[in-house]
């Protein structure tokens, strides 16, 4: 039988893990900042080189998002995941998801067009926002082959964020309705599944008059490509 001592000196493994996925999150935030700085110092005569540091910037940027994800996900198992709810500029947010991503886009030649009034305000937890627009984002940029379309509009009581690409599209193992449950979302496919089952959990933490935010996967759009959209109440 295990003695109160002996319990009291047990390491929480799960506890450990989150605080060094922190720790590496931390890190991986000054590498992309690093990188960042030496590819805007580059000369233009070395372009393959800038294409080099531009795809190490790109992959460490998602490397950082999964661990964010990581730490949210472990964080809302505890039902200890930070919902700060306050009104936001949805242009700002939009336009600073935009900025973090035009290193990558500018050497890919990705044209990123935004449609959103700029006084389009709304209640909501701008960072955990951020990290589900921007993670979607990132994938846009990988699979879109020269324009991607970012969207928001008021749609009766919901706030309505787009994203489009002009790529292949989402295989049909993707598609997801905006009626998902948590459970349809299979986060044994990797990074993928992560990714989906993190941006439900964003937005269904997002609740008005017991409205649940929700998002969906889609082909078409403008663009002919996939359609990321999210909803919040």
């Amino acid at each position: 039988m295990t003695s109160a001592n002996e319990q009291d000196n047990q390491i929480d493994f799960s506890t450990v893990l989150a605080a060094a996925v922190h720790d590496m999150k931390n890190s991986l935030n000054l590498l992309v900042q690093s990188v960042e700085h030496i590819a805007s110092s580059l000369p233009d005569d070395m372009q393959e080189t800038k294409q080099q540091i531009v795809d190490l910037h790109y992959e460490a940027s998602r490397m950082n998002t999964g661990l964010v994800q990581i730490l949210s996900l472990y964080r809302a198992n505890r039902n200890s995941l930070p919902v700060l709810i306050d009104q936001s500029f949805v242009n700002d947010l939009i336009d600073d998801i935009i900025s973090a991503n035009q290193l990558y886009a500018s050497q890919k030649h990705i044209d990123i067009e935004v449609d959103c009034c700029e006084d389009l305000a709304w209640y909501l937890d701008a960072d955990l926002v951020y990290l589900l627009v921007n993670d979607v984002l990132i994938n846009a940029l990988r699979y879109g082959t020269s324009r991607i379309k970012v969207s928001a509009l008021q749609d009766d009581e919901n706030l309505v964020i787009r994203v489009e690409d002009d790529g292949k599209g989402y295989p049909d193992f993707m598609l997801v309705k905006d009626d998902a449950k948590p459970s349809d979302f299979n986060v044994t496919q990797g990074r993928t599944g992560l990714g989906l089952y993190f941006a439900h959990l964003i937005a269904s933490a997002h609740v008005r008059n017991g409205k649940h935010g929700k998002i969906s996967l889609s082909n078409g759009g403008s663009l002919g490509g996939s359609v990321f959209e999210v909803k919040i109440p």
